[in-house]
């Protein structure tokens, strides 16, 4: 059986597969949008590379991490704008 790794996504507990991303736990975890750009629009990830800033999360209270460049830890708090 593959390791796993759990971890908090607004509020709620994620178990994925260890060695993914903060960006593909949060989808995984069925949240559809990351943040709200300054008009309000929901944003999600896009190039999934760090370059397009869409996927900014706040890590253990850390703002504007890119969470498709973040491999999850056991026990990160993560929360999205939605």
């Amino acid at each position: 059986m593959p390791d796993t790794v759990t971890l908090t996504i607004n509020g709620n507990s994620v178990t994925v597969l260890e060695g993914s991303t903060v960006a593909a736990a949060v989808a995984q975890a069925g949240v559809h949008s990351f943040r709200r750009s300054v008009s309000g629009e929901p944003r999600a990830p896009l190039c999934g590379m760090g370059i397009c800033f869409e996927c900014r999360v706040t890590i253990n209270g850390q703002p504007h991490a890119r969470s498709c460049q973040i491999v999850c830890r056991a026990g990160m708090e993560v929360r999205t704008d939605e």
